[in-house]
């Protein structure tokens, strides 16, 4: 599928019975038919204690550059890919959708994305998979507030973070403070694939 939008929301079968269920929630071949072809080699696994823990917007710039595959194991959170490839004409523009433990949805989010989320109610965890290892050096962001993102679907002021109004999220020092998209010179070149609504 080499047309397909470089982000996908990925919804795993779960097979139930009077046990519970069970799941496959990553699998070579499986993942290939979304046009997803690369190799994991970390596993991350975060604990947000206060609702709306807001972490992001976070990359890994090339050449340790990181595609990820996010999930939500408890509570809910809204997670969100921004398009920050050089080139592209979805640049500046995001997806989100809802990952919980109880829908068992995840995002696969490319190298030349920038990606963050924030929890929709206390004590939720996260895992993700990277297809390369932690590289402080290659450490980047941009702003998880900035005004000039807008969504695939044209809407503007910035990302849509499902929160009450005049909530202030809970951030790391080093988000607070990430620059503006219009202060970044992008490294990631465009693919040729531009950013789509989720389907």
């Amino acid at each position: 599928m080499t047309d397909a939008s470089p982000v996908q929301l990925i919804r795993p079968k779960r097979f139930g019975d009077a046990r519970g269920w069970f799941t496959e929630v990553y699998s070579v071949p499986a993942f290939e038919k979304f046009g997803i072809q690369c190799t994991f080699v970390q596993d991350n696994h975060s604990l947000s204690v206060p609702a709306f823990t807001l972490r992001g917007l976070h990359f890994q710039t090339p050449p340790r550059g990181q595609d990820k595959l996010v999930r939500c194991i408890r509570g809910r959170i809204f997670d969100v890919a921004v398009d920050v490839r050089k080139g592209s004409p979805t640049y500046g523009q995001w997806v989100g959708a809802e990952l919980s433990a109880e829908n068992g949805h995840q995002l696969f989010i490319p190298i030349g994305f920038a990606h963050g989320f924030v929890t929709l109610e206390p004590d939720c965890e996260v895992t993700y998979k990277c297809s390369d290892t932690y590289a402080p050096d290659h450490d980047g962001g941009i702003r998880w507030d900035d005004p000039a993102l807008t969504a695939v679907d044209g809407s503007t002021g910035g990302i849509a973070w499902p929160m009450p109004a005049g909530t202030t999220p809970e951030l790391s020092a080093k988000d607070a403070v990430q620059p503006l998209l219009a202060d970044f010179d992008s490294p990631f070149p465009y693919d040729g694939r531009p950013l789509a609504p989720l389907a």
